[in-house]
């Protein structure tokens, strides 16, 4: 920014700045600093922003945000509307008519800032008849300043104007024409006696430096979480998507701004730290009174040496029933924090039998350290009865990584994949620039390798090709590789909760609890409707087609959810195109019938009925691999051995009633009377092709028929968006 004052000749930037901030106190700053010490404030949650590559200047700009979208799309209108408009400006001319003065003004100004200048509205001239008949718009330039009595101080402040005299102006004049008012340029002149600005300096021009009014609301609530002002910018530019400097104002807009609302921002601390306070002790009295109604309840919370609340945590009698059977794989979701209250938010999800996430508990923490993560897991613990999880998902995090290898030691520790990926956007685009797609194309293959060695061979291609050896970001990324390449975690089991569809839920869940609010007693109501599995829709049972003539599937379709038999049944028909090839001692190679490249070892043992793959998709799911399957079916196995049918994925581990199942049988006679007649039709239609094209005009007019039909039946309505979803 130096640079570029120190080039302006002729133009003092100083006293451009000055002149800007005491209109924009006058006007802007004062108003909204009143507002924002009047209105109450709201319980505001974001993203956890601080990039865990542990640099201070580093923030995290996520994919598919919907808020961080929204403002990027924002500017990103902003500037092609600017940009747009300035194209399509020529240069006014006398007796250039406009519907209004305003619209005059806009265009003047497009105009102005095209050619290096800004404008401001000198002089109107009013009468009885006509009202305001004619304005005068001049350069920023136009005119001298009047002197001014200097205060009496003891060295008073020398401010130099910007004006010089210049003479561009446009001057209009209202007329009414067929009853129809309009304005036209009257007088016009484009001569300057000042040197015109360049595209990147006329953008300073105070005219077109504004702070609109999200910004500045975005901008105290940062300050007023101890983000320094080149900080605030930098999470400007990431949020809005635009390149350091490129925002539509300055570091000192920014840094004039907060001093200007410091006192209300102060007056905003006070009122914050003391609805903090009161807030707090309202949600502790709300976990006091849940627990007297209900004894299964659990909360604990740790206070500081004034007695005032640090963290909380809180669990359900419902979360503790449903972690003894779905524990096994939890989540720890630290994505959001209140940027009110300065809490870090902590929600506990498991996954059930039919894929979809279950609160386990929520904790409220006070910061991200070790000690605040660690005594998150030692109360979680403690609600679950000592139970740990097999396996915990969490985000990039250094400090809740070292709280799990010291409360968890024999617990996996997996980032999820999707916290990975969220990232990768925020931080390589700025250095990869349009080789970002390529590069993203390539890490998501690289993902999904099975082999370790594989994956460091290709880590180090990817690293040497794009030229990142030297980014903190990929070594970052490199140093946490135990915990969320597929190569690496293969064995951890993790019950489909890396799913895109686990994820989505996850994200709903947050929409709900995570809507507007004023207070943290609200916010626990809504956790705790969420939770409740009351208030959870029954699982209505869709019919599950079987897609091969194996008495396997039939056996797993009557023990399994929709869920778990969806994915078995996808393994259960690919294994029909693996080849086995039996070894001395009992194993089995198992190879795809068209790929030459990678063969699967299948151990069997016999004697107890145990059955192993190379590929560890068992041992990583809960649900047999292809290849497994396909040595049972070769070893004329009509049902899948009940230890490798987990109780965890079976209709009688619900959380929730589930629906009639007698839906099923009648649903295999309806198949059945559908299949035989559909049978006969297509024989019967394949003899002439007039018949052919009857029986399908006549079935299409049928069919749309059938689908106007009001819909009464639950099952029919679940096994018609079954059929669909197979087709």
């Amino acid at each position: 920014m130096t640079t570029i004052f120190s080039s302006m000749k002729g133009l003092n930037f100083n006293i451009v700045q000055r002149r800007a901030l005491r209109l924009r106190s006058k006007k802007h700053f004062t108003c909204f600093c009143t507002k924002m010490t009047m209105k109450p404030s709201s319980n505001i949650w974001i993203r956890r922003q601080q990039c865990p590559c542990g640099d201070w200047k580093c923030y995290v700009k996520y994919e598919g945000d919907d808020q961080t979208s929204v403002s990027s799309q924002l500017i990103k209108n902003e500037t092609t509307s600017t940009s747009s408009s300035s194209e399509a400006v020529f240069m006014p001319y006398v007796g250039q008519i406009f519907k209004t003065d305003e619209d005059a003004f806009e265009y003047y100004s497009n105009f102005a800032r095209k050619n290096g200048f800004s404008i401001r509205k000198a002089r109107s001239t009013e009468s009885q008849n006509l009202g305001i008949y004619r304005r005068d718009f001049v350069c920023y330039r136009s005119g001298f300043n009047q002197p001014r009595k200097k205060a009496n101080v003891e060295h008073p402040r020398d401010r130099k104007s910007v004006r010089c005299g210049c003479d561009a102006k446009l001057y209009l004049t209202k007329e009414i024409v067929n009853g129809v008012t309009q304005w036209y340029i009257s007088q016009f002149s484009n001569v300057h006696n000042h040197e015109l600005l360049e595209d990147d300096q006329v953008r300073l021009l105070p005219a077109y430096r504004k702070i609109q009014e999200a910004d500045q609301e975005r901008i105290l609530l940062l300050s007023k979480a101890g983000f320094p002002v080149n900080r605030i910018v930098k999470v400007l530019e990431l949020e809005k998507g635009v390149q350091p400097g490129q925002l539509p104002f300055i570091e000192k807009d920014v840094r004039n701004f907060v001093r200007t609302c410091k006192k209300s921002v102060q007056e905003n601390d006070a009122l914050l730290t003391e609805k903090r306070e009161n807030d707090t002790l309202e949600l502790l009295e709300a976990c006091k009174a849940m627990a007297e109604r209900d004894a299964d309840f659990v909360y604990d919370y740790t206070t500081d040496e004034n007695s005032k609340i640090e963290n909380i945590s809180w669990s359900y009698a419902d979360s503790v029933r449903a972690y003894t059977v779905f524990g096994d794989v939890v989540t720890f979701d630290t994505t959001y924090r209140s940027i009110t209250y300065g809490l870090l938010l902590g929600v506990w999800f498991g996954i059930d039998n039919h894929g979809k996430p279950v609160f386990l508990g929520c904790a409220l923490l006070q910061d991200e350290s070790l000690n605040s993560f660690a005594w998150a897991l030692q109360t979680f613990l403690r609600f679950m009865r000592g139970r740990c999880p097999q396996t915990v998902l969490t985000d990039i995090d250094s400090s809740l990584r070292d709280a799990i290898a010291r409360e968890l030691p024999d617990t996996k520790h997996v980032i999820c994949s999707w916290h990975v990926h969220s990232k990768l956007s925020s931080w390589f685009t700025p250095s990869l620039g349009s080789q970002y797609e390529e590069f993203k194309a390539e890490f998501d293959m690289l993902c999904h390798l099975e082999g370790i060695e594989e994956f460091e061979h290709q880590w180090n291609h990817l690293v040497a090709r794009f030229g990142l050896a030297s980014d903190k970001h990929i070594a970052l990324l490199f140093s946490y590789r135990t915990s969320w390449p597929l190569s690496y975690i293969r064995s951890y089991f993790l019950a489909r909760s890396m799913t895109a569809e686990f994820y989505q839920s996850l994200d709903e869940f947050f929409k709900r609890i995570l809507s507007g609010q004023t207070c943290l007693q609200l916010f626990f109501e809504q956790v705790g409707f969420a939770a409740d599995l009351r208030n959870r829709s029954k699982e209505a049972l869709q019919y599950m087609h079987t897609k091969t003539c194996l008495p396997i599937e039939e056996n797993a379709r009557s023990i399994l959810t929709p869920y778990a038999f969806n994915a078995l049944q996808h393994e259960i028909v690919l294994s029909m195109q693996y080849a086995t090839t039996e070894l001395a001692n009992g194993s089995y190679l198992v190879r795809h019938y068209k790929k030459m490249e990678g063969e699967y070892l299948v151990i069997w043992i016999s004697q107890d009925e145990q059955i192993h793959c190379s590929c560890k998709e068992f041992e990583h799911s809960g649900i047999l691999c292809r290849h497994c399957l396909r040595v049972l079916t070769v070893k004329n196995y009509f049902e899948i051995p009940e230890k490798y049918i987990l109780f965890r994925w079976r209709l009688e581990s619900s959380l929730v009633a589930l629906e009639d199942r007698n839906g099923q049988c009648n649903s295999d006679e309806y198949a059945q009377v559908f299949h035989s007649l559909a049978a006969t039709l297509l024989t019967e239609s394949l003899f002439t092709k007039e018949r052919f094209n009857h029986v399908h005009r006549e079935l299409s007019r049928l069919l749309e028929h059938v689908q106007n039909m009001p819909v009464s039946n639950e099952f029919a309505s679940n096994m018609a968006a079954n059929n669909i979803s197979e087709s």
